[in-house]
This record gives C-alpha cells, sequence and structure tokens, in this order.
C-alpha cells in the first residue's frame, strides 16, 4: 500500500486506527482503505453507528459552551482525535476569544494533523503523548505553556475512556489529572455502552480488538463512579441526546439508540 502523504513513516497501515475510523464515521479523509473496510464492517452489525458519532461531536458543542457559560477558559483535550470541523479550540474561542485549549493525543496522524490546523493560533497546541499517563502530560511544555493551573480547567474525555480496558486504569486517569486541577474545574466525559444494543455490540467490540484501541463498554453505574467526589451536573449521566439539547428536535424518541453516556462534574 502506497503511504499517504499526511501518514507519518510510524503509522501501520495494515491496522486499522479508532481515530482513523472515527474520522470516516464523521466523513473525514484522513484515513485508510483497511480503516473504511473496518468501519463498513462494523456499520454492518450497528449501521447507526455514523450517527452516533455526529451524536457524540454534538455534546461535545453543547459542554464545551457550557463550560465557557460557567468561566471557564482553558480546556484540555484528552484523547482528542483527528481534527474535524467543530473542534473544542473552534467553539470555546468562538464564544469566549482568548481561550486557551491543548489537545493531546498518542496517534501521529491526529497530532500531526492538529499540527497544520493550530498553526498561527498562539492560543492552542496538540501533544503526543498517552493520556493513561498523567504525570507526564501534566509535565509537558506545550501543556504548561498554555494551562494555568491556578485557574480552573475544563478536563474532556470524549469517547476516549472506552478505549481503556482496565476500569481501574482508567479511574486513576481520570483522578490523575482531577488531581491537578484546581477547585472550580470540570471534567467532561461521553462514554459508550452496550446496555441497549445486545448481541449487536458485542459484534462491534469483537471487531474492535483488530484495532490498535479495543473497545470496552461500561454500564451507567461504572460510567458514574469516574466522577466520584464531583458534583454532577444537571441532567447526570445520561445517553448523549439528553444531556442538556439546544432543542427539543435534538432529543430522539430513544435516545438509547446513542449507546453512549454523557455526563459533566465540577471539582468542589
Amino acid at each position: 500500500m502506497e503511504r499517504p502523504t499526511w501518514a507519518p513513516g510510524e503509522v501501520d497501515l495494515e491496522r486499522p486506527s479508532a481515530a482513523r475510523v472515527y474520522d470516516y464515521y464523521l466523513g473525514g479523509y484522513h484515513n485508510l482503505a483497511v480503516d473504511r473496510e473496518f468501519a463498513e464492517q462494523a456499520m454492518l452489525a450497528m449501521p447507526e453507528l455514523p450517527l452516533i458519532m455526529r451524536t457524540n461531536r454534538a455534546f461535545l458543542r453543547r459542554s464545551v459552551r457550557y463550560l465557557v457559560s460557567q468561566g471557564i477558559r482553558q480546556f484540555l483535550d484528552l484523547g482528542s482525535g483527528i481534527p474535524t470541523v467543530g473542534n473544542v479550540h473552534e467553539i470555546a474561542q468562538g464564544a469566549a476569544p482568548g481561550s486557551r485549549v491543548v489537545y493531546v493525543d498518542k496517534d501521529p496522524v491526529a497530532v500531526a494533523h492538529s499540527q497544520v490546523m493550530l498553526d498561527g493560533n498562539d492560543n492552542a497546541a496538540v501533544l503526543l503523548a498517552d493520556m493513561r499517563d498523567p504525570e507526564s502530560v501534566l509535565a509537558a511544555e506545550p501543556v504548561n505553556a498554555l494551562l494555568n493551573w491556578s485557574e480552573p480547567v475544563g478536563v474532556l474525555m470524549f469517547a476516549v475512556l472506552h478505549f481503556v480496558d482496565d476500569y481501574e486504569v482508567a479511574q486513576q486517569t481520570v483522578r490523575g489529572y482531577l488531581d491537578a486541577v484546581p477547585t472550580g474545574s470540570y471534567l467532561v466525559v461521553s462514554h459508550g455502552t452496550h446496555e441497549t444494543v445486545g448481541e449487536r455490540g458485542k459484534q462491534v467490540e469483537r471487531l474492535y480488538t483488530r484495532t490498535d484501541n479495543p473497545f470496552t463498554p461500561r454500564n451507567q453505574a461504572q460510567v458514574s463512579r469516574l466522577a466520584d467526589g464531583l458534583e454532577l451536573v444537571e441532567p447526570g449521566v445520561v445517553y448523549l441526546p439528553s444531556w442538556r439539547p439546544d432543542s427539543p428536535e435534538e432529543v430522539e424518541d430513544h435516545p438509547e439508540r446513542s449507546s453512549t453516556y454523557a455526563m459533566v462534574a465540577r471539582k468542589v
């Protein structure tokens, strides 16, 4: 397979990438034939997957706007993925110019494209790192150059913790960042579940073992425990379309079809 100009040398062209598959679901073009083939197989089991990904992006927009309304002006987006329209810095800086954003991802394709997108934006940066190592991420130069640890931070984990297979590691990862940020900071999480899709979801889960990020769905109670010690923002842990929709039309008759929980919580 010929290597695309946008794919760094360390990218395995024969193995699907969860970040590139997500990009394909959203209609992007930073993906390979192996990613598209994988996505099509997954959609045979769950045809609603692209809709779920778009619903997750809508939650990103609503939650970031909410944090801005609460005075948050700096954001740490962990597992940020390949840039698509409506990124955190676009939403935050559009609502509050001067907002500062640091993206973190371990996928070199995601980081390379983020660097291009952020060129000339002095209030946004990207870091190539594994978010499961909070100590290293928090010590990194781009993070400390933009984020002021004496001010509240929005810690964002959109559709990424379900790629951490060990639940204890997922909890420790969240806690590692929350321990570093001051009171008044927020945690935002969206997390996949199979509580309503049964065997179809299990088929997708099995497929994801072929990617660089196997998928581990969790139930509502497990997602809720990720915010232990924090103050949940109403309406709590709910399916994506039900978290503070902009209009009644955004809430589907069956929001559980999003197969993803959403929550926002405040450190008190």
